[in-house]
């Protein structure tokens, strides 16, 4: 890995994946072919992209059940564990509407509602993800979403991972779509003949669910458009440098494209770390991924304090940051800016990742400075209440309309002015 001097201008040295004309241009055709033609149009794609012919795009209680009993005994209990985990940490997050009453029985309030359909995407290609089935359902659930959908891609044999169908199995999701690319977010944001349109998409994927996720923003939501993994360490000379390079590497097997980021103020750790994650990177499954992911966006930089350490990591918002260092919940206090914070030698990121009950979708591309990782509050709305009584009113309604004639907008003066004295009392219903 490339060791250099802290400066100021530390950056995730990536470019942001916003595609080139030609994928978007195929992303704007499958979704029109989506929109127009439904499910025969997500049928050819299947045999074009993912080479197989389904007739029924539905995974079956069979499936399910046959994926299942399949799973090691011990795998199922660990990820019912996880989901025990997750689960108590997203039901904090619950919110309750409120009421502000006012003089004259007038009020004021908040109302929280559920949306009332979401797709979950979980990628598909060489690895089976679980954990994005649970870290997607379970805050929608524990919101109070009633209809979860999941899509994905299938494998040449026309099924999906036993572990992703065990996941959903788990937390009771049953409408299951062997279907993922663009194609799947176009008939989650249009619907077709056999899927019924949802409210929001959640859910990573590659550059073409990306950019179909970008497209279809404003007819549904989103939660994100998430780049490629980042890792950055705070670490010391109290740091092991064995550690250090193996947690790097766990996000650097993710992607050519993942960023791995050591801020360090001892140059011993430096050096060490750097021969640790070449001597990893040998034995690694993964190698040709992560070696590349380490040379073209993988840096060590050495921080002559503390203090420039913490400013270097809260310019640079990263998705992952771990904190390996004398004190590390004083210097936890200092971030401002960072998807997750990991403390201390024996919270590894993948920790995150899988088990403790944090959620592992986060902002990228430094978006850490602004935005959240995905929770309970993305899977409802919040709907202002306004009631206003008869008396409450004629104390406002002159101030109102002064507000409104002073923006210019007569009509909103009147609508406030044209509730009279004369017309009616309280019996009638038209207070």
């Amino acid at each position: 890995m490339n060791i250099q001097a802290l400066t100021k201008d530390i950056s995730l040295q990536r470019p942001l994946e916003s595609g080139n004309e030609e994928q978007l241009k195929t992303v704007r055709e499958v979704l029109a072919n989506v929109r127009q033609n439904g499910d025969a149009a997500i049928k050819e794609y299947s045999v074009k992209w993912d080479d197989v012919e389904l007739d029924v795009l539905l995974v079956s209680p069979e499936e399910m059940a046959e994926a299942v009993s399949g799973m090691d005994p011990q795998l199922v209990e660990d990820l019912k564990e996880a989901a025990a985990n997750i689960r108590a940490y997203h039901d904090k997050q619950k919110r309750q509407g409120y009421r502000l009453d006012l003089k004259n029985d007038s009020w004021l309030g908040q109302r929280i509602t559920a949306l009332a359909a979401v797709g979950l995407y979980v990628p598909g290609g060489s690895a089976a993800y679980p954990s994005s089935v649970l870290m997607n359902v379970i805050p929608a659930q524990v919101a109070g979403v009633e209809r979860i959908v999941i899509v994905s891609p299938p494998g040449k044999d026309g099924k999906l991972p036993a572990a992703v169908l065990t996941a959903a199995s788990i937390l009771g999701i049953t409408e299951i779509y062997k279907i993922g690319g663009a194609q799947a977010i176009g008939a989650l944001a249009y619907g077709t003949e056999s899927i019924q349109a949802v409210d929001k998409i959640t859910g990573p994927g590659n550059i073409f669910v990306a950019l179909a996720k970008r497209e279809v923003f404003g007819e549904v939501a989103i939660d994100m458009i998430a780049g490629p993994s980042e890792i950055a360490i705070i670490a010391d000379e109290n740091a092991y440098a064995d550690e250090i390079a193996a947690d790097l590497l766990s996000q650097a097997e993710h992607d050519p494209m993942a960023c791995t980021i050591l801020v360090t103020t001892s140059e011993r750790l430096a050096e060490e770390v750097a021969d640790e994650v070449e001597n990893q990177l040998q034995t690694l499954p993964r190698e040709t991924i992560a070696r590349k992911s380490i040379e073209n966006f993988g840096s060590i930089y050495i921080a002559e304090t503390m203090a420039d350490a913490v400013q270097a990591i809260n310019q640079l918002a990263p998705e992952h940051l771990e904190i390996v260092t004398d004190n590390a919940e004083a210097v936890a206090e200092q971030i401002r800016n960072a998807g997750a914070i990991f403390i201390g030698r024996y919270s590894s990121e993948p920790i995150g990742d899988y088990f403790a009950g944090t959620n592992h979708v986060l902002p990228t591309n430094s978006t850490a400075r602004f935005a959240s990782g995905l929770n309970v509050d993305d899977f409802i709305k919040k709907t202002s209440v306004v009631y206003y009584t008869k008396e409450t009113w004629a104390q406002n309604s002159a101030k109102i309309a002064r507000l409104a004639r002073l923006e210019g907008l007569e009509a909103h003066a009147r609508a406030v002015e044209s509730r009279g004295w004369d017309k009616g009392d309280e019996s009638s219903g038209k207070n």
